[in-house]
């Protein structure tokens, strides 16, 4: 499966896609609500197929304005409501046996400005060039259609994104897979780091350019205005879109900065390894300069394109020991304190960098990402 992004152009009858996620929010309203009363009366939930049975009657009964919409779209909030609470079931037998520590909470009522997303499978729809046909609204759509996609399309969805855009996703299978780039003979151990974004095991090292610092006097600027405005008012609503859409471009521009280096990264060497980070653990130690370095983001993009371009990236897990043992006889360093940069190995005598060092640990303990 590969997933293409196309952003709609602004016209005058996007409020209609926004009506219509909308009308799909009262039934993710009424589903839930409808699971907490089987809940109550048979202490249980009910199957996904009792589910859809009963979204049958329902518009033959009470719901007849259903009909308008199309039966897919509907099955498939049904279908997300279903998934989440078998992942809150599959989170609660994963815990009970010490697989995981992380807790799922069972699926709660969105509010409506967080419902975002409205999903077509097989029908309901139609695209030509770049024109994209809603058949319930009996409407067509522009997008920015910058690449063409490949291969048989299985799943189109429109989200609404928090600073008013509208977003196409089309889901193909079956496509056409980008070259392979030509192998170098080369691999790097990458380690982690607050003051230095990636240190490499050939001594390369890639500093963080921290955009959220760089646009934290926008952002208090923006909040100030903000705060400032009546709640609800419409400078209220105008000041929410233009905060909303400061924090866009940042997380924009961190997201594209880290696609430009995993593809410079994946050009060069052929494995790469990476460390499995406790990320939540280093948050509560060092806050937002964590968010703001986004490893996490970063090593799932690294995966990415590393499958893209048939590259391996190996991880190391997170109880492996990478910074005191000793690179090249494994002496133990148990007396290295976070203040330490470089420190002499008693036994060989090796002079390390601490990053360096790390990551060369990290590219020997490395195995192969699932």
């Amino acid at each position: 499966m590969k997933t293409y992004k196309y952003e709609l152009s602004h016209q005058s009858n996007l409020i209609q896609i926004g009506n219509l996620i909308d009308d799909l929010h009262s039934v993710h309203v009424h589903l839930l609500r409808l699971q907490r009363r089987y809940y109550r009366i048979y202490s249980k939930y009910a199957s996904l197929s009792r589910i859809l049975k009963h979204i049958t009657k329902l518009k033959q009964r009470t719901k007849t304005h259903w009909y308008q919409l199309p039966s897919q779209m509907i099955q498939n909030v049904a279908i997300r409501i279903d998934l989440g609470y078998q992942r809150f079931f599959d989170n609660i037998e994963d815990r009970q046996i010490g697989k995981t520590n992380r807790k799922v909470g069972k699926p709660k009522i969105k509010p409506n400005h967080k419902y975002k997303s409205v999903t077509f499978t097989q029908a309901g729809y139609k695209i030509g060039g770049n024109r994209l046909t809603i058949n319930c609204l009996k409407k067509s759509f522009t997008f920015w259609k910058h690449r063409e996609w490949t291969g048989t399309i299985k799943q189109v969805t429109i989200k609404r994104e928090n600073v008013g855009d509208y977003y196409l996703y089309i889901v193909c299978e079956d496509y056409d897979p980008s070259e392979k780039l030509p192998l170098t003979g080369n691999e790097a151990g990458v380690d982690f780091g607050s003051k230095t974004f990636l240190t490499l095991s050939d001594g390369t090292k890639i500093a963080s350019p921290e955009f959220y610092k760089q646009g934290l006097k926008a952002i208090r600027s923006a909040n100030k205005a903000l705060s400032r405005k009546q709640y609800l008012s419409n400078g209220w609503f105008r000041a929410k879109r233009h905060l909303v859409g400061v924090h866009k471009k940042i997380a924009d521009s961190r997201r594209d900065w880290f696609f430009k280096l995993a593809l410079r990264l994946v050009r060069k060497y052929d494995r790469i390894a990476i460390e499995t980070l406790n990320l939540e653990g280093m948050k509560k130690l060092w806050g937002r300069k964590i968010s703001d370095i986004a490893f996490g983001e970063f090593s799932l993009i690294l995966q990415w394109t590393c499958v893209k371009y048939g590259k391996t990236l190996l991880k190391a897990g997170s109880w492996v020991a990478t910074t005191k043992p000793c690179s090249g006889c494994g002496y133990r360093n148990e007396t290295l304190s976070l203040s330490d940069r470089q420190w002499i190995c008693p036994e060989c005598g090796s002079d390390h960098d601490r990053d360096v060092n790390a990551a060369i640990n990290i590219l020997q303990a490395g195995v192969p990402a699932s």
